[in-house]
C-alpha cells in the first residue's frame, strides 16, 4: 500500500503524545488514524468492496 508511511508517522505521533502527557493530542491522532483508515480504504477498494484496514507495518496501530 502506498500510504503506509502516513500510518507510520501518525503512530509515532500517537506514541509521542501518549508518553509525554498530551492526552488531547493523543485522542485527536487516534481519530485521525481512524479517519485515514476509512478514507484510504475507500479509495483503494472498488465500489462494491468494503474498506479494509491497512496491512501491518510492524508497528502497533491504535
Amino acid at each position: 500500500m502506498r500510504h503506509d508511511w502516513v500510518f507510520d508517522v501518525l503512530s509515532d505521533l500517537l506514541t509521542y503524545a501518549t508518553q509525554n502527557g498530551l492526552p488531547r493530542l493523543a485522542a485527536k491522532v487516534t481519530e485521525t488514524i481512524d479517519e485515514a483508515r476509512r478514507e484510504i480504504g475507500a479509495t483503494d477498494e472498488g465500489p462494491d468492496e468494503p474498506p479494509q484496514s491497512p496491512p501491518s507495518t510492524g508497528r502497533q496501530m491504535h
